[in-house]
């Protein structure tokens, strides 16, 4: 077991299941969601995970996937093999259904085995076929009644039956006007008994009407009887029934003996639908969520970027809040983290997301978070979170934690995940500090993970003193002392006890009264943390004021460019069109030359054949150049059609010279455009400090500056 209940409890797994549930449709899946628990063989699980994206990518898209409505065959599955069964006309049409329905998902996946192959593994257990929907088709008709035409047998009977019923109305009808026109009949004239139509009698006339009296209403003043004309006929319509019923029951043992022999693919329908159903349900949860599946890890890490806790999103989007998302980063040399800072800050649920994304990845769930976000396989995920008294045990809720501490430190090992909130509280401070700090010393040596929030000054310097661990904090409005619910990794927060105190009306004599009593190493201490935390929320406002600023300041220059291009592209447009307008204003004044030397009214006729020689040079001089240029631009157009231009290959430079990266070296992450400064390289990441804060970040994600 990956998970106990305790922790499937504390981190309100149960919620998820619930959803879960919401979007089967038989209860085959809803059972399967009830008890869906968390797995650590990698093979299984990564299967899980990869074909509920399958079916993700299918809602995705926007594809037209059957609908996945249907009712489970466990019935017809168990009455199929039995001879001389009866089936219900229900059953067959489920059987009806289920077989259509597996059809259009064969047809779905037809094809598509390169696109969503886990998906079409499974509906390789079934095939094609319309005969089982055919041989149903020839004893049923669309709204799932046997066909007149079944049987020949059949069809002689129900066309027997409906001469009688014909011939019973008709004798009924005539003895109702009769009885009419004597006054005989109460207010309804007619009413049925045992599928009969029997007359409603005034009780005072029944002697006077022939017939069987079948009954009577509970006044006693209304008689039903049967009219002796259609006694004889009814008996024979009850007979006809039965038989009826006989023969449909013999036809559906011969439909039930046919189905039989396709019992392995009624089977298979089964199987598979159960199957689609509950990976459907997994698909629109994650759909709903916008959840995706993120980096599966061989090492121990986790990297969850822009992470939602579901339950705290769904209900804050009920009340119309903004959830923040989480970001947080864990590995083997960065393996236990210890979050401080005051209470209702956030600690919790960023230690309850990472723990309930844990349980989800591990259960075939995808999570809401960045695609960028990387978890790995734990074998084990232990919790201690909240008040967890017990009665009926006389356990108090310190006895009870320090049990379930015995049982964690027996399974600590480098595959196990602790989520501990509050983390040693329940006793007097010192000595519960004390044990608390000698706990997490003995899990951190057994190399296990841990996420582990409190309020122990111990605790917060026992992580910054050990190798692989480290702190954390929930960064605080300084200014208003209002949580902002973002996590902040590098150092321990302050629990802000007397401002918050303050804020709340506490006088500054009790609150002074009480500094005085504590040890003048812990109020420097908290003082000093919450000194540090102020200035990072300063820092913090500046970059951000900073960040905005630069990204104005490059949408400005970018904004430049593009007008400075603008004007150039007019600018060469305008030039072009100059030195096609000076061409023409050429060709014009000579042409006007030639128009001015031109005589007019002149006796000689031969007074302007030298001009017209020279307008006729001209024009065959200004002609040949322009088919020179037809001529010179079609042989260019012709052998560039034979002769592609060769493609020069060049190498791609590294515009982000991340090979001049090292230790000092003052860099820039491409996306936020923080600057900070390289403190450690491992391989491909890279330890960066932002003024307080240090964060791994990946080689390629940087840009060096110098």
């Amino acid at each position: 077991m990956v998970a106990d209940e305790q922790t499937i409890k504390d981190l309100e797994f149960n919620t998820v299941r619930g959803w879960l549930k919401e979007f089967t449709v038989g209860p085959t899946a809803e059972d399967r969601c009830t008890s869906l628990s968390p797995i650590s063989n990698r093979k299984q699980l990564k299967k899980n995970l990869f074909i509920t994206q399958e079916l993700l990518h299918i809602k995705q898209e926007g594809e037209t996937f059957p609908a996945i409505q249907f009712e489970e065959l466990n019935q017809e599955l168990r009455m199929l093999p039995i001879e001389n069964a009866v089936i219900s006309l229900e059953g067959f049409m489920r059987i009806y259904r289920a077989s259509i329905l597996c059809n259009e998902l064969l047809h779905f996946f037809d094809k598509r085995d390169g696109d969503y192959p886990l998906l079409h593994e499974l509906v390789n257990n079934v095939y094609y076929t319309k005969e089982v929907i055919q041989l149903i088709e020839k004893v049923f008709d669309k709204f799932g009644n046997v066909k007149d035409d079944a049987s020949e047998t059949l069809f002689g009977i129900r066309s027997r039956v409906k001469v009688v019923i014909k011939e019973v109305n008709k004798n009924f009808d005539r003895e109702v006007r009769k009885l009419r026109r004597l006054n005989m009949l109460g207010d309804t004239t007619e009413t049925f008994i045992e599928n009969r139509r029997v007359l409603t009698v005034v009780s005072s006339h029944k002697k006077k009407v022939g017939g069987n009296i079948l009954g009577s209403s509970n006044t006693g003043t209304l008689t039903y009887i049967e009219p002796d004309a259609n006694a004889a006929l009814n008996q024979e319509l009850d007979v006809l029934r039965y038989e009826e019923n006989k023969e449909i029951e013999r036809i559906l043992r011969i439909l039930r003996k046919d189905l039989f022999m396709y019992f392995e693919l009624i089977k298979g329908y089964q199987s598979l639908l159960t199957e689609i159903d509950f990976i459907n349900a997994k698909g629109r949860l994650a759909f709903r969520q916008e959840a995706i599946l993120p980096g599966i890890e061989e090492d121990t890490v986790l990297e969850l970027t822009d992470a939602f806790h579901p339950i705290l999103q769904h209900n804050n989007s009920k009340l119309g809040k903004r959830t923040v998302p989480q970001q947080l980063s864990l590995d083997k040399f960065h393996r236990m983290l210890v979050i401080s800072g005051p209470n209702a800050g956030g600690k919790s649920i960023t230690l309850k997301t990472v723990g309930l994304f844990q349980l989800m990845l591990q259960s075939g769930l995808l999570i809401p978070a960045n695609e960028n976000s990387r978890m790995c396989i734990f074998n084990k995920i232990c919790s201690d979170i909240g008040d967890n008294q017990s009665i009926a045990n006389e356990l108090s809720t310190y006895s009870y934690r320090l049990k379930r501490m015995k049982t964690f430190i027996d399974l600590a090992d480098r595959k196990t995940m602790f989520l501990l909130d509050e983390f040693g509280t329940g006793s007097d401070p010192d000595l519960g500090g004390a044990l608390a700090e000698a706990i997490f010393e003995t899990l951190y040596k057994k190399n296990s993970f841990a996420i582990v929030t409190t309020h122990y000054s111990n605790i917060k310097l026992k992580a910054d003193n050990l190798k692989n661990a480290f702190n954390g904090s929930m960064l605080f409005n300084t200014d208003t002392l209002e949580p902002t619910y973002i996590f902040n990794p590098g150092q321990p927060g302050s629990s802000f006890t007397f401002e918050v105190a303050k804020i709340n009306g506490i006088p500054d004599e009790i609150i002074e009264a009480a500094k005085e009593k504590l040890d003048e190493q812990k109020v420097r201490m908290d003082k000093l943390l919450s000194e540090l935390q102020k200035e990072r929320h300063y820092y913090s406002r500046l970059k951000e004021e900073y960040t905005e600023a630069q990204q104005n300041a490059e949408e400005a220059i970018e904004s430049s460019k593009e007008t400075k291009e603008y004007y150039e592209e007019k600018l060469a447009s305008i030039r072009s069109n100059a030195d096609k307008n000076n061409k023409y204003i050429q060709l014009g004044k000579k042409m006007q030359g030639f128009i001015d030397g031109f005589i007019l009214n002149s006796r000689k006729k031969t007074v302007n054949e030298k001009l017209i020689s020279e307008v006729k040079k001209f024009l065959a001089v200004e002609k040949s150049k322009v088919e020179t240029a037809k001529q010179e631009a079609k042989r260019a157009k012709t052998q560039s059609r034979k002769k592609p231009k060769e493609k020069k290959y060049l190498p791609k430079k590294d515009e982000h010279h991340r090979d001049k990266i090292k230790v000092g070296s003052r860099v820039r992450i491409i996306s936020t455009r923080q600057i900070g400064t390289v403190e450690e390289i491992d391989k491909t990441n890279v330890t960066v400090s932002f003024g307080f804060a240090r964060m791994k970040v990946d080689r390629a994600k940087l840009s060096w500056v110098d």
